[in-house]
C-alpha cells in the first residue's frame, strides 16, 4: 500500500507539472495511471480530473464546432464540393478523436475510480461526469443533424439546464444552457419558416425554457437577498465552467 500511495503522489504531482505547461492531454495520461491504481482520490485529486477532462474534451468541442460553422457556410454557397468534402473529412477526423476520448474516460470511470469510490460525494462527482460524457456526445450530434428548433434538441437543452438546476445546484450554467437553446431557436424562427407540425412540436418546449429562464432569474435574486444569511450553497464542482457554448 505504501508503494502506491508514493507511485499516486509521484503521478499527481506529474499531472500538476502537466497543468501547469498547459499539456492537458498528458495531465489526462498521468491521472489516468492515478487512477488505475484503484485507489480513493482526494477532493484536489479529482479536482485535477475534471480540469484535465474538461480542457481536452473542451478544446476539441470548440474545434468541431469551428470546422462544422465552416463547413455549413461552404455549403450554402453551392458552388465548391471538393471543398466541402475535405471540411467534411476533417470535421469527421475531430469528432471521432471527440468520441474516442468519451469513451476513453467512461472506460477510466467504470473499471477504476467508480469502483474504488468509498464516499458518496466522489461516487456523484464521477457519475456526473459520465453523464456529461453522455451528454457530450448527445449534444454535439444534436448540433450536426437538427435544427436549433428541433424537437429533440430542444428537448436535450431543456432536461440538461433542470438537471444542472435542480439536481447539481449550478443555477448559472442552467440558465446559460437554457438561453443559448432559446435564442438559437428564436433566431432560427426568424429565418426560417417552420411547418405548423414542427410548430406544434417545437413551441411549447421554447415556452418552457423562457418560463424557466424567468423562474429562475426571480430565484437568483430572491437568493441574492439571502446571501448576507446563509451563504454560498455548495454544490458538485461543474467540469465545464469554462465553457461558454456547451
Amino acid at each position: 500500500m505504501t508503494d502506491s500511495k508514493e507511485d499516486k503522489e509521484m503521478l499527481v504531482f506529474r499531472a500538476k507539472l502537466a497543468e501547469q505547461a498547459g499539456r492537458y492531454d498528458e495531465m489526462v495520461e498521468e491521472m489516468r495511471k492515478v487512477a488505475e491504481l484503484k485507489l480513493e482520490l482526494t477532493v484536489e485529486e479529482r479536482t485535477l480530473l475534471s480540469v484535465a477532462y474538461k480542457n481536452v474534451i473542451g478544446a476539441r468541442r470548440a474545434s468541431w464546432r469551428i470546422i462544422s460553422s465552416i463547413e455549413q457556410k461552404e455549403r450554402e454557397k453551392n458552388n465548391n464540393t471538393e471543398q466541402v468534402e475535405i471540411i467534411q473529412a476533417y470535421r469527421m477526423e475531430v469528432e471521432m478523436e471527440l468520441k474516442s476520448f468519451c469513451r476513453y474516460i467512461l472506460a477510466v470511470l467504470d473499471e477504476n475510480l467508480i469502483p474504488a469510490a468509498q464516499s458518496g460525494e466522489s461516487k456523484v462527482f464521477y457519475y456526473k461526469m459520465k453523464g456529461d460524457c453522455h451528454r457530450y456526445l448527445a449534444d454535439d450530434l444534436a448540433m450536426a443533424v437538427l435544427a436549433p428548433t428541433h424537437p429533440i434538441r430542444l428537448g436535450l437543452a431543456l432536461n440538461f439546464s433542470i438537471f444542472y438546476y435542480e439536481i447539481l445546484n449550478v443555477p448559472d450554467r442552467a440558465r446559460r444552457l437554457a438561453k443559448v437553446a432559446l435564442d438559437d431557436a428564436v433566431v432560427e424562427l426568424e429565418l426560417h419558416t417552420l411547418s405548423e407540425e414542427s410548430k406544434k412540436d417545437s413551441t411549447p418546449i421554447m415556452q418552457l425554457l423562457r418560463d424557466n429562464l424567468n423562474l429562475w432569474s426571480s430565484d437568483m435574486a430572491t437568493d441574492g437577498e439571502d446571501d448576507g444569511e446563509e451563504g454560498d450553497k455548495e454544490h458538485v464542482p461543474d467540469v465545464e465552467a469554462g465553457e461558454d457554448n456547451a
